[in-house]
């Protein structure tokens, strides 16, 4: 596959991915759900099977839209030992300037709650009884110090997002 290619397919995939995940088609219902779930366990053994054969795809090979579809097809997977692994390939590239600190932040947020651990970044949420809420964050005094490092505003203003998108 060249790279090309992989930009193309990259970009095919996460069209497809944010698709079905359009905020305006409502909660998505159980056969949407099932469909959802097909989609990210293809999506996770396709962007696994491409870093067995190419490593992670990075900002130089496939440009910055395709890079982010792979973080995208990451923050999705099914697996968390391949999430797990997409997350350590990413920070190599984040370390050579190859992929977004803040895409990575997010992943690494993602797999310390599925996980069972404290999130670093405070972007995962959960329905807290009263409306979204975020999910454990460790050591919240360093929480916008961490945020900024990686490019991200600061915490009031991303839960205020995400509880005003809550509804839509």
């Amino acid at each position: 596959m060249t790279d090309e290619e992989l930009r193309d397919e990259l970009l095919r995939r996460m069209k497809v991915d944010q698709a079905m995940r359009d905020p305006a088609k409502g909660f998505p219902g159980d056969r949407r759900l099932a469909r959802l779930q097909r989609l990210d366990e293809g999506n996770t053994a396709w962007l696994y099977s491409v870093v067995a054969n190419r490593g992670w795809p990075r900002v130089s090979q496939v440009g910055a839209r395709a890079a982010r579809g792979a973080w995208l097809l990451a923050q999705h997977a099914t697996s968390l030992e391949a999430q797990r692994l997409f997350r350590a390939l990413m920070a190599e590239a984040v370390e050579s300037d190859e992929a977004s600190p803040r895409d990575l932040a997010y992943l690494e947020d993602r797999v310390r709650v599925r996980s069972g651990r404290p999130q670093l970044y405070g972007t995962q949420f959960h329905d807290g009884g009263d409306g979204l809420e975020p999910m454990p964050i460790e050591e919240p005094g360093l929480l916008d110090e961490r945020r900024a490092a990686v490019g991200l505003e600061p915490f009031a203003e991303y839960a205020a997002f995400i509880r005003k998108t809550e509804g839509l």
